[in-house]
Formats: C-alpha cells, structure tokens, sequence
C-alpha cells in the first residue's frame, strides 16, 4: 500500500464579479463566523514559454499571502484533486440576470 500524498483542493469563488479557481493544500472553517480559510495556495509549474496572463495576475494577487479568509456566500464549489490545473480568473456570467437589492436613496 502506499503513502497517499497530500491532498490538494480546486476552490471556485465569487470575488468583485469575477469566478476566481484556485489550487490549495489547507483549506478548513475559520473561527471568524462565515469565512473559510485557504491556506498554501499552489501554482503550476512552467515548463514552456507560453504564460497564461490570468494565472500570472492571480500570483501576483496572492504573492505573499499566508492565509486568505473567503466569506461562505462566495464558495461555488471545492473539489479535491488529483493534481494542480491551471488557476484563473474569468468574469462571472449570469449575474446580469440579478437585480440588486433596493436601496432607500439618501435625502439630498
């Protein structure tokens, strides 16, 4: 029998009208109310000169970051994985369908 290696994670979710896919080792329930923590964020590996520009922005993004809290409402989805896709960033499609929540106008 052998050793399974770590598990990885594809995280989808919503941030400022864009479906952000992440890849993570550490993902679980955070103390503050309503979040969830990602942690150990994982980028392919380049091993040709063509550069994906969403992923490249997303490391830049997330260069330096330790832990991210991403709030409940904005998980689409997590799926463990048997190994790292591309991470990307695309604008999220459907929304224009919703109609924002009315909002008493302010006396001038």
């Amino acid at each position: 029998m052998t050793k399974r290696e770590a598990p990885i994670y594809k995280v989808i979710f919503l941030n400022q009208g864009q479906v952000f896919e992440m890849y993570a080792k550490q993902i679980y329930q955070s103390d503050l109310w309503g979040f969830l923590e990602v942690e150990e964020f994982v980028f392919g590996e380049r091993t040709t000169v063509v550069v994906d520009p969403s992923e490249e922005k997303l490391k830049a993004q997330f260069e330096g970051v330790v832990r991210s809290f991403v709030p409940m409402h904005s998980i689409v989805r997590i799926d463990e994985v048997e190994r790292v896709g591309t991470p990307k960033i695309s604008e999220a499609r459907g929304t224009s369908n919703v109609m924002p929540f009315p909002m008493p106008m302010p006396d001038k």
